[in-house]
């Protein structure tokens, strides 16, 4: 299963038998708009605070993830899950509501696809039939804890990037018809001495490229083995940079498609976004409610989702410290069994 250094290879390929993606209003405003299950008009989702929103969020993809994995919540094995919020509390209190055995896991906005390779390890070693996994993420909740609440009003750079209220979750199973999960990179993490919070693309830049290159290295496969590979939510700044650092590695990103999900979620030109998306959510409902469909239709065979994380929290800004930085790649081809 160990490939490389940092590298896993599911002999068993793993099976994404069902997702689901639960987004807000300004995400269903955007190119993918109709391409997620479920899309709120109000930020509120008529609970009393953003917290309870978010979490509201994704208690329900969980729910629906399932609901389309044609069984019940007695059946997932585990759950692997994580968020933004302090003490990963989305994810924990939907959890509580669920009621299934529950892994919870931090990489910030690298936790989707933390949480899908770690499902997938599980599964591939026999230690659940079916394992879920899920992330998510509000624009107001972590507007309010990392930078200023939305109501403050705050002017902000163009480097900083809109965080998306949307939640997106996997169900992976042993067995079933869907794409496989055939490998996994699980990154280092890479400080570069960035402190800006409105300036996450750029911190988080180099920890994607070096996860590429590990991910290339350990497997010893061009760029080209994939049809698309993707970040989490590098969005305009951090993708320039990631596509520079590739290009001076002599990286030949040439031989595939060279995108990233926060790019893809919103128009740039006609929505007050910034740089692009980010959050938890980002990487989880483009992979799972829009690059999976794709996948499906037979327009992506092979694909390697990177996402990235910016591993920082209030106290550590606040006492100075720089932006330590995260990805995490999964590898997900096109496959049916029975």
């Amino acid at each position: 299963m160990l490939r490389g250094h940092q590298s896993w290879s599911f002999e068993h390929k793993p099976v994404i038998v069902s997702t689901a993606t639960v987004v807000g209003p300004e995400e269903g405003k955007g190119p993918l708009g109709s391409e997620f299950d479920i899309v709120h008009g109000d930020m509120t989702l008529q609970e009393k605070t953003w917290e309870k929103a978010e979490r509201k969020l994704m208690e329900e993809a969980a729910k629906l993830a399932i609901e389309n994995a044609k069984t019940t919540k007695e059946k997932i094995n585990v759950y692997v899950g994580g968020d933004l919020m302090n003490q990963i509390i989305s994810n924990s209190f939907a959890a509580r509501t669920l009621s299934i055995p529950y892994l919870g896991v931090f990489g910030a906005c690298s936790t989707s696809m933390e949480s899908l390779a770690l499902a997938s390890m599980i599964v591939n070693s026999g230690g659940a039939n079916y394992a879920l996994a899920g992330t998510c993420s509000h624009n107001c909740t972590v507007e309010k804890q990392f930078r200023y609440p939305t109501e403050y009003g705050s002017q902000k750079p163009p480097t900083a990037q809109y965080t998306i209220t949307g939640a997106g979750a996997a169900v992976v199973a042993q067995e079933g018809e869907g794409p496989v999960v055939t490998r996994a990179t699980i990154g280092r993490v890479v400080d570069m001495g960035i402190k800006d919070p409105f300036n996450m693309g750029a911190a988080m830049a180099p920890a994607a490229v070096d996860t590429i290159q590990a991910h290339l290295r350990d497997f010893r496969i061009q760029p080209g083995e994939y049809d698309l590979i993707v970040t989490g939510d590098l969005a305009k700044v951090g993708h320039s940079i990631a596509s520079e650092l590739l290009e001076k590695h002599k990286v030949p990103m040439n031989q595939t498609i060279f995108d990233d999900c926060g790019l893809m979620i919103f128009d740039l030109e006609k929505q007050p976004v910034q740089a692009g998306g980010s959050g938890c959510g980002c990487s989880a409902v483009v992979t799972y409610g829009h690059l999976l469909k794709k996948m499906y239709k037979g327009e992506i065979d092979k694909m390697l989702v990177v996402a990235t994380g910016a591993l920082l929290s209030p106290l550590s800004y606040q006492q100075g410290e720089s932006i330590p930085c995260i990805a995490h790649a999964v590898a997900i081809e096109n496959g049916r069994r029975g």
